[in-house]
């Protein structure tokens, strides 16, 4: 089954590489200049308490997450490169493409209506293969019988005579 691509969120910014001394305040003054800003995060470490080297810009406005992300992107901040991109949808491990955003058990209902759906497909596929072998196999009895009767009609035509002056002047005429 094909990988469905994660939606991207337009108005929010992945931004990575941050250095240990960056804060949500200094990268809410970083990304300030291109926009009003309606949220800062920098996740953090739950062993350590601090932040994982990178954090996420949510701007009010499309328009201004791109100008973000393209003046941003490999710019430095407290001597280190950044990274900025769209941020990708919050996952959490489970569902049947293996990261989705819900739980494992979201898609049960879904899964037994697929099955379903698939089982009455192969019934209907296998029909179908019935039918059209018995068409097919009609269709050479007929052939078949078409064919046999060509040749009784050849050979009750070179018995009688009147039969064959018949079929010669058919032919001339054609």
């Amino acid at each position: 089954m094909a990988q469905q691509a994660l939606a991207v969120q337009k108005n929010t910014l992945y931004v990575g590489g941050l250095a240990e001394e960056v804060n949500e305040s200094i990268l809410h003054s970083a990304f300030i200049p291109f926009g009003d800003i309606k949220d800062v995060k920098t996740p953090l470490d739950q062993a350590t308490q601090k932040h994982r080297s990178f954090g996420f810009v949510t701007f009010l406005e499309r328009e201004d997450a791109a100008a973000a992300m393209d003046n941003m992107d490999g710019a430095e901040l407290f001597g280190r490169v950044l990274t900025v991109n769209y941020a990708l949808p919050e996952k959490i491990k489970g569902g049947e493409q293996g990261w989705a955003a819900q739980p494992i058990w979201a898609d049960a209902d879904t899964w037994f209506e697929r099955q379903q759906q698939e089982e009455e497909m192969q019934r209907m596929q296998a029909e179908n293969k019935a039918a059209m072998e018995a068409a097919e196999e009609l269709h050479r009895k007929k052939m078949t019988q078409e064919r046999d009767g060509e040749k009784e009609e050849e050979s009750e035509i070179k018995d009688d005579p009147m039969a064959m002056a018949e079929a010669e002047v058919g032919k001339q005429n054609d």
